[in-house]
C-alpha cells in the first residue's frame, strides 16, 4: 500500500497534499518554503519516504488557453529534482480561486495565512487526480 503525494508549486510556497491508503481523499499536510530550492527538494523527499510515497501529482499552472508558460515550465524544472518518484502533471488552472473559496465557506482566515491557500489548492490537485482515476479503474472494470 502507498500513498500519491501532490505539490502546489508557487514562486515562494509550496502546498503539500497526501492521500489516503484507499487512493480515495486528500488531505491537506503542510507548506514549505520554496527558497532555498535545495531545502524544499530535501523536505518533500522526507516527507514522501516518511509518508510511503510512490506517485507524486505536480500541479501544472497552465494558460487559459491550455498553453504552457512560464510558470508551468518553472514547475516542471522543479519537478525534475524529485526523480525517485513517478510524476504525473495535473492541470491546476483556477485551483487558486477554488481554494479561497473552500477556505472561506469554512471560516479560514487564508489572507493572514497565505500557506493555508497552498495547502488547499494541493488537496484539490490531488483530489482531481484521484476521482480521475478511481473513474478510469471502474471503466475498465465495466469494459
Amino acid at each position: 500500500m502507498y500513498k500519491v503525494m501532490a505539490l502546489d508549486i508557487g514562486t515562494k510556497r509550496i502546498g503539500i497534499a497526501l492521500s489516503d491508503y484507499l487512493l480515495m481523499l486528500a488531505n491537506g499536510h503542510s507548506y514549505i518554503q520554496r527558497q532555498p530550492e535545495a531545502d524544499a527538494v530535501n523536505t518533500i523527499l522526507k516527507i514522501a519516504l516518511e509518508n510511503n510515497v510512490k506517485k507524486i501529482v505536480v500541479g501544472l499552472p497552465l494558460n487559459m488557453d491550455g498553453s504552457a508558460g512560464f510558470q508551468a515550465e518553472d514547475c516542471k524544472k522543479f519537478a525534475q529534482k524529485l526523480n525517485d518518484y513517478e510524476i504525473i502533471f495535473e492541470d491546476e488552472r483556477l485551483t487558486s480561486s477554488e481554494a479561497e473559496e473552500n477556505l472561506r465557506s469554512r471560516n479560514k482566515n487564508f489572507r493572514k495565512e497565505k500557506g493555508l491557500v497552498d495547502i488547499e489548492s494541493a488537496c484539490i490537485i490531488l483530489q482531481q487526480y484521484l476521482e480521475r482515476e478511481q473513474n478510469d479503474r471502474r471503466k475498465k472494470t465495466i469494459n
